[in-house]
């Protein structure tokens, strides 16, 4: 399992040796002595939970600065932990950070920069994006709810070009050309015109639905329109703007997710307490990014439907650049595995939350060791000083293993026994200062089977 390392001056004589023995000595293995932290990125899916209007017929990410001739690659070192890889590469492309460094011009499908010279002549050309299906495959409903291009927009279309970025541009176009490396056709004229006759702005209109519209599939989201000599780049930018895909999934998912609460809350809880839905499903999804910019772009779509989150990157963004500095997210504290395992036993570790926490509300993981002990044993122990903070206490129980349903069930009769509960005017059990949180195994089936 891959790890962030990072590497300072101290150890620079240590990591040199290393790189000695892996790769030998020469231009490879140079290192400067600044600090390199080499970026840890993890592929995997984000599974965050979404209510749909009635039918009808997604700052950038910086990486530490690098040495200048050098770019870092990690990689598992076979039977030797981490190796670490250099390369030398122009002065020209290492100082600038991820995506900072990219120039627009290749941020694209490589077949679109020829697409210039394919496209019949005209003095104006449009193109639209439209999703081709409903969420999952779903054919009955294909509502979806449209978010993320703002974010597009201002982080790499309102940035200004330069004639550095064309040059940059332009020596890798010289050897993309496949089989023998050799220059792929791009529009070298047009983006040097973009530059010198456009203040350095792609040349486009672009218009899109507003953030948060519900349509149905096959419904245009976005259209670009290009005009006179660069028509021909016009869907240049198409990939750029089909990453709507992701933050639209997340919208619409949570949006789909709040129905099934909603509906939970319609059948079973008193109208008084209906303003507790935005905060009944909690966002955790920032340590399943690929990096620090899709937490903040899916972290914002999850906030559309709900308030609750402790992706603390999308709640700042959300709260500071797009809200005005108001609030729109929340958490509580919490603990977790490590927290209640540093303590000789449970109830010691519940019992500090109780004492630092225990006039609000406040969450304990119980499957550390024995959920059922836990349930059983643990919490009626702890009961009397939890009682003893006042009505303003309130303890969300945490299992974190097991069957999802029936996990919630346990604790949910665990915490009926040792604090009661009242009837609502819906004939349903409220229990008293206590809940029930489940983080594992969490997906919009799972939350319907357990409302």
């Amino acid at each position: 399992r891959a790890s962030s390392v990072s590497v300072y001056e101290g150890e620079l004589e240590e990591l040199e040796e290393e790189l000695r023995m892996n790769f030998g000595d020469g231009p490879h293995s140079e290192m400067s002595a600044a600090h390199t932290t080499p970026c840890r990125r993890i592929l995997c899916s984000r599974y965050l939970q979404p209510r749909l209007t009635p039918k009808t017929p997604g700052r950038r990410p910086h990486l530490s600065k690098i040495p200048n001739t050098l770019e870092l690659h990690r990689s598992l070192a076979s039977g030797r932990g981490l190796g670490i890889q250099l390369r030398t590469m122009s002065t020209g492309f290492a100082s600038e950070a991820l995506f900072g460094g990219l120039p627009i011009g290749i941020l694209s499908d490589s077949y679109k920069a020829g697409h210039f010279t394919q496209y019949p002549k005209a003095t104006e050309a449009s193109a639209y994006g439209e999703f081709r299906r409903g969420y999952n495959k779903d054919k009955e409903d294909t509502r979806c709810v449209f978010y993320g291009i703002r974010y597009i927009v201002e982080t790499f279309l309102h940035r200004r070009w330069t004639r550095s970025d064309v040059d940059n541009v332009s020596k890798f176009y010289a050897t993309h050309k496949a089989p023998f490396n050799t220059e792929y056709p791009w529009p070298k004229d047009l983006f040097y015109d973009i530059v010198e006759e456009c203040d350095g702005f792609f040349p486009v209109k672009i218009e899109a639905l507003p953030e948060g519209t519900c349509v149905n599939s096959h419904v245009p989201v976005f259209q670009i329109t290009a005009k006179g000599k660069y028509a021909g780049l016009v869907t240049f930018l198409e990939t750029l703007l089909c990453q709507v895909w992701y933050p639209t999934t997340v919208a619409t998912l949570s949006r789909r997710c709040r129905q099934i609460v909603e509906d939970g809350f319609d059948r079973s809880v008193d109208d008084d307490r209906k303003f507790l839905v935005p905060s009944r499903l909690h966002d955790f999804g920032f340590r399943g990014c690929t990096c620090a910019e899709q937490s903040v772009i899916g972290g914002c779509a999850h906030l559309l439907s709900f308030e609750g989150s402790d992706t603390m990157s999308a709640a700042y963004y959300a709260q500071f650049v797009l809200n005005g500095g108001k609030a729109v997210a929340s958490s509580i504290p919490a603990t977790e595995h490590s927290v209640m395992m540093s303590w000789e036993t449970e109830k010691e570790a519940i019992e500090n939350m109780i004492e630092v926490y225990g006039d609000g509300i406040f969450a304990c993981v119980m499957d550390s060791y024995d959920y059922a002990r836990a349930l059983d044993e643990i919490l009626p122990s702890v009961a009397s000083k939890k009682n003893a903070r006042g009505d303003g206490g309130y303890m969300v129980l945490r299992p974190d293993s097991g069957d999802p349903v029936e996990a919630v069930l346990m604790a949910l009769r665990a915490a009926e026994k040792v604090f009661g509960s009242e009837v609502n005017s819906k004939g349903f059990k409220v229990i008293k200062g206590c809940g029930v949180i489940q983080g594992d195994g969490i997906n919009i089936d799972v939350l319907r089977q357990i409302l």
